[in-house]
């Protein structure tokens, strides 16, 4: 097997945020200047280029190489300069500081291994450093190389440099970062930046680039736990082929790994290779891989495979720290499609813990999310997920959520204080298996974030029992809860268009509607029932099929308030004798003895009873009702 040799110089991962036109681009272009990394023929362009515009050499212009950005003289995209020295090699990355390219910014910073904040020494801290700063603690920096450039444009001063970098310590602090390092550079001529500045006879610290010497690049990927997303499954010959990208560690022939989310375990047969006849024994972070599997298990897209020993967390439950992007809001209850590598899940807006406007660093408890606004939310799967803590693994802590085919928001993973919510089990979700006739109700009920069970609202005709339950359905669903409502329109009208009105139909018809409860409720969902259901017997029958997720509702409406409300003209018909065995006038209806719960239309408006209703469900299906 062919080997590659790699270079033992670091490779360090560096991004330069701060402020609009306070020198990022023109502090990078000078040090590529002074590192030599510009030729003779560029400087002689930049030079023209400045000339032609009636402006001093402009070092930012070796960037900037959009037309565009030289016409407004800001960045808009993220620019990538790579540069070596004797034991290290940077590639530094320079971000957009107006407050229009943020999502820029973020895509720039996230894959970094250190971070430096630049100030302009004459403006001081302003609105788009706090933005960065801020972005930069979100993105999960905890210390930041801090550089207060343009000293040129304040005589070289100390007591400026002093008073900004109290601004700085004032700001970072309310962050948690820590400055590893403040540096007054001029970037325009080069101060500090390569080499000592003449000007600044003052300053006794490090220059920039002999800073950035003690900078350490983030842990290898390979280094981490073994990782690999499944992307396809591939056949060929009589091989089956395991088709994905490795994100994290390594692995090798005769590995045992676990899938999850099934969890099912095997170990690998061989590890594939496309151009050579070589066997192929090991893999590592970064490269993609085929692998055979000693075991014929069900795998598809979005399958996550890692050691059986070190598998990724499995959850239903995550909180996360996002960055709102669309013009619509993120809100309460929403939906949207999670893109995690390779896994897709439709995941809920559980709970919104508190949102901070990014340009005044205030945060609010509210509701929704605005553009540019970022948040600390508690998402909720409608399967299981398999991830990893940002701050322990980005490759697996870091998504994107779309809404339809847009991206709306950058996350990342963090799965502490699920304890204190009560959304986590004791047991872990490794040993659970979600597949086949073999997935529990406890299983639904955790992948929805609700109990199941039957909702039997009983009641006179006109009591108010559709009108509640279709309230109900359209409230919890809107909360994201599974929940569907049987009612005699569309059940008479298909299931049970065989059946009258007599005694026997009668009975027949809540018998095929408590059985078909009964399932709607082992199948996770809440079912809303709603029929006059007249007999005790009737109903004590539809209890017996399910007896711990059965609850009685009776909605009591007096008889002559059901006759004023005749809201589909029964009642006059049976006064008439076009309707006969009609509860109420015909037939008689049996109070429920002991329901689980009483509403009275009479007495309560239609808003007041669906509060007492959603109160009850909250306790009764609620699944922290029992943590």
């Amino acid at each position: 097997m062919t080997t590659i040799s790699i270079s033992n110089i670091e490779q360090i991962k560096l991004v330069i945020a701060g402020h609009v036109d306070h020198g990022k681009s023109t502090m990078i272009g000078r040090i590529m200047q002074d590192t030599g990394k510009l030729h003779d023929d560029k400087i002689a362009l930049l030079k023209a280029i400045s000339k032609r515009r009636g402006m001093p050499l402009e070092w930012a212009f070796a960037l900037d190489a959009m037309r565009a950005e030289r016409e407004q003289g800001i960045t808009i995209q993220t620019t990538q300069v790579f540069i070596r020295t004797a034991t290290k090699s940077y590639v530094i990355i320079d971000v957009p500081g107006h407050k229009e390219f943020i999502n820029n910014m973020i895509s720039g910073a996230a894959s970094a291994d250190a971070a430096i904040l630049l100030v302009d020494a004459k403006e001081g801290v302003q609105d788009q450093t706090r933005v960065h700063g801020y972005i930069l603690h979100w993105l999960g920096f905890d210390s930041v190389l801090v550089v207060i450039n343009k000293m040129d444009l304040v005589n070289y001063s100390k007591n400026r440099f002093d008073e900004i970098t109290i601004q700085v310590n004032k700001h970072l602090e309310k962050m948690g970062i820590i400055p590893t390092d403040i540096l007054p550079v001029s970037a325009l001529y080069g101060d500090g930046l390569v080499h000592k500045s003449q000007n600044m006879p003052w300053f006794t610290g490090h220059t920039l680039m002999s800073s950035l010497e003690t900078v350490l690049p983030k842990p290898m990927p390979m280094e981490l736990p073994l990782r690999l997303p499944i992307q396809d499954i591939y056949t060929f010959d009589e091989r089956r082929i395991i088709v994905g990208r490795i994100e994290s560690g390594k692995l090798k022939v005769g590995d045992t790994l676990m899938f999850a989310p099934s969890n099912a375990i095997t170990k690998i047969r061989s590890i594939e290779a496309w151009g050579t006849n070589l066997p192929v024994l090991a893999a590592s972070s970064g490269q993609c891989v085929g692998i055979t599997l000693e075991d014929h298990i069900f795998l598809e897209r979005g399958f996550l495979a890692s050691h059986n020993t070190d598998p990724a967390l499995q959850t239903y439950f995550f909180r996360a720290r996002i960055f709102w992007l669309a013009d619509t809001p993120l809100e309460l209850g929403r939906r949207y499609k999670l893109k995690l590598t390779t896994i897709e899940r439709i995941v809920e807006v559980y709970k919104i813990e508190k949102v901070i406007d990014v340009f005044d660093l205030s945060e609010h408890s509210t509701s929704r999310i605005e553009r540019n606004m970022i948040g600390e939310v508690v998402l909720h799967a409608r399967a299981v997920l398999s991830l990893d803590e940002f701050t322990f693994n980005p490759r697996l802590g870091r998504f994107v959520l779309f809404d339809g085919y847009d991206i709306v928001a950058g996350g990342l993973v963090f799965t502490d204080k699920l304890q204190e919510l009560g959304l986590t089990s004791s047991q872990s979700l490794q040993q659970i298996s979600t597949v086949g006739s073999y997935v529990t109700i406890d299983n639904r009920w955790r992948a929805n974030g609700h109990k199941s069970g039957i909702l039997w609202l009983t009641g006179l005709s006109g009591s108010g029992k559709s009108t509640l339950a279709l309230a109900l359905e359209n409230i919890l669903f809107r909360k994201g809860w599974q929940v569907f409502v049987l009612d005699g329109d569309n059940i008479r009208s298909g299931l049970s268009a065989d059946l009258g009105y007599s005694p026997a139909d009668r009975y027949e018809n809540i018998r095929r509607v408590g059985e078909i409860a009964s399932l709607f409720a082992n199948a996770g969902v809440l079912v809303i029932t709603s029929f006059i259901s007249p007999y005790r017997s009737d109903r004590a029958r539809a209890r017996a099929l399910i007896p711990t997720l059965f609850h009685e509702i009776y909605v009591n409406a007096s008889l002559d308030t059901c006759k004023k409300r005749d809201p589909k003209g029964l009642y006059k018909k049976a006064n008439k004798g076009e309707i006969i065995e009609f509860t109420g006038i015909s037939s008689p209806y049996e109070i429920p003895a002991s329901p689980e719960l009483e509403v009275n239309t009479c007495k309560q408006s239609i808003n007041q009873s669906i509060e007492k209703m959603l109160s009850y469900i909250q306790e009764k299906f609620s699944i922290e009702s029992d943590k």
